[in-house]
C-alpha cells in the first residue's frame, strides 16, 4: 500500500511539473505543536500544486510535497534520547477560494506517506491562508495536521509560494 501512494505521488508531482497552466510551488517554515512540538524543534517543507479554475473565485487540483521536522533531544529522566527526524510527503485534493484580489482562502485533504522508519503516515488535512504580494508570489499560513495512529503530527507554517 505505501509502495502504491509513494508512486501515486510521484504521478502527481510529474504532470504536475508538465503542465504550466496553475502550476506553483513553495516553501514553508512549520513550528510543531502538540504532540509533534515534544519530540520536534521545527519543520521545513516543500510544496508543490496544480489547480484548475472551477468557477471565477474557486480553483481545485491536486497537491504534493515534502516535509521534515528536526528531531531534538529528549529528558527521559534518566538520561535522554535523540529523536529522529519525521518526514512524510502528502497526496492530496486541494482547493481554494479567492476570498479577494489578494486573499485566498482553502484546504488539502489526503494522505501523508510517512518515510521514516515506524512511521506509517496517515490522513492529511491543511487548511491555509493566502496573501497575494503579486501576481506570482503568494505569503500563506497553514495549519497541517496528520492523523496518526493514536496520535496527531500537527505543525503551524508560514511559507512563500511561487506561480509557475
Amino acid at each position: 500500500m505505501r509502495k502504491l501512494v509513494i508512486i501515486a505521488a510521484l504521478a502527481v508531482f510529474g504532470f504536475s511539473a508538465n503542465a504550466q497552466e496553475g502550476l506553483k510551488a513553495g516553501i514553508n517554515l512549520g513550528l510543531p505543536v502538540g504532540d509533534a512540538g515534544d519530540v520536534s524543534g521545527f519543520s521545513i517543507g516543500l510544496d508543490v500544486w496544480y489547480h484548475w479554475a472551477v468557477s471565477d473565485d474557486f480553483n481545485a487540483g491536486v497537491a504534493t510535497g515534502f516535509s521534515n521536522a528536526f528531531g531534538k533531544s529528549v529528558d527521559i529522566g534518566i538520561g535522554s534520547i535523540d529523536v529522529p527526524d519525521v518526514q512524510f510527503i502528502p497526496v492530496a485534493a486541494s482547493g481554494r477560494f479567492n476570498a479577494s484580489d489578494e486573499f485566498t482562502i482553502g484546504a488539502d485533504l489526503g494522505y501523508a506517506v510517512g518515510l521514516n522508519d515506524g512511521n506509517d503516515g496517515g490522513f492529511y488535512y491543511r487548511p491555509i491562508v493566502g496573501y497575494g504580494v503579486s501576481d506570482n508570489i503568494e505569503l500563506s499560513l497553514s495549519y497541517t495536521g496528520i492523523s496518526l495512529d493514536g496520535a496527531t503530527w500537527s505543525t503551524i507554517n508560514l511559507g512563500v509560494n511561487f506561480g509557475l
